[in-house]
């Protein structure tokens, strides 16, 4: 099964229904406009990428008077209130409802010091070995490692961080508007300061991605690594896009976190969270292999199991 072509719908496997849903996009017309229409594709090249115009809707989102979206949008895509920390009436912008905070006990966190978990809710695709990563947006298509971490202008043998990762696995966690919006970390340890990596700010829609895969590689993100005693050093990519200039970090770099606390969260837009792990250092599930082997998504939310030590 190879990846959709222009014009058909967005699926994915739901974790917990079992079975294959159908994505309700918001923006979807324009999206497609943007991505598979060339005068759409100008567009996009002139304005849609560039910080400017995320900066100008980030401003609309921040506006008063985007706070009488909130309910519409609750109602459209039949998202549970009740998760919430405060009340829907509480927000005072459509950005703050969107970086909602939710309940502690609406997330909890998969146990056991050997079992890592996810970093967002979202659609996920999960790689038991990065050389894999190849057909499943674009057929044929992948990006490498080096490119992931700003690393593909140094010659071989001296890319510290993607030699580092080469022969590990990878998640790709790809938030929608209608997700919960704030990144945690998916394993206990101590991580680094995060770096920027200034770049673009395409869609990571998989609208756009079945374009062009090599957007999650040209946009703005910002890397950490995660020391564990368990899964050795883990790196977390938190992936700006349209709509999606700020990457918010929340927690206190190079200070030790619990698997699950809070790392960080985006402004509007959907956006992506990518966790590479070394090689032999973890197993992900069963469950999760098999759906993204026939290239198809999963949907599952934060804390919720990903793997486990080998």
């Amino acid at each position: 099964m190879w990846p959709l072509m222009a014009s058909e719908p967005i699926q994915f496997y739901h974790r917990y229904h079992r079975r294959v849903e159908t994505e309700k996009v918001l923006g979807e017309r324009w999206l497609r406009f943007a991505y598979e229409n060339p005068v759409g594709k100008f567009f996009v090249w002139l304005l849609a990428k560039r910080k400017f115009f995320s900066w100008w809707y980030g401003r609309k989102m921040n506006a008063r008077y985007s706070a009488n979206r909130i309910l519409p949008f609750i109602a459209a895509y039949d998202i549970d209130a009740d998760e919430f920390a405060k009340s829907p009436f509480d927000y005072k912008t459509f950005n703050e409802f969107f970086y909602r905070a939710l309940k502690p006990e609406a997330r909890p966190i998969a146990p056991g010091e050997n079992v890592a978990v996810f970093p967002a809710d979202g659609r996920h695709l999960v790689f038991q070995h990065v050389e894999q990563t190849a057909g499943f947006y674009v057929k044929g298509s992948t990006f490498t490692l080096a490119e992931l971490f700003a690393e593909d202008r140094l010659p071989d043998g001296q890319r510290p961080l993607a030699d580092k990762f080469k022969g590990g696995a990878m998640v790709i966690s790809r938030l929608c508007p209608v997700d919960y919006h704030r990144f945690h970390f998916p394993v206990s340890g101590t991580p680094t300061a995060p770096r920027l990596i200034n770049g673009w700010l395409y869609s990571v829609s998989p609208v756009a991605l079945r374009t062009n895969l090599h957007y999650l590689v040209q946009n703005k993100r910002m890397l950490t690594l995660i020391e564990s005693a368990e899964f050795g050093t883990v790196a977390m990519f938190e992936i700006g896009a349209t709509n999606v200039g700020s990457i918010r970090q929340t927690h206190i770099p190079e200070r030790p976190v619990e698997k699950g606390a809070e790392k960080g969260l985006f402004a509007f837009g959907g956006s992506c969270v990518i966790t590479v792990f070394q090689p032999g250092r973890i197993r992900f599930d069963a469950d999760l292999l098999q759906p993204c082997a026939e290239c198809m998504e999963v949907y599952a939310r934060m804390g919720d199991r990903l793997g486990e030590v080998i």
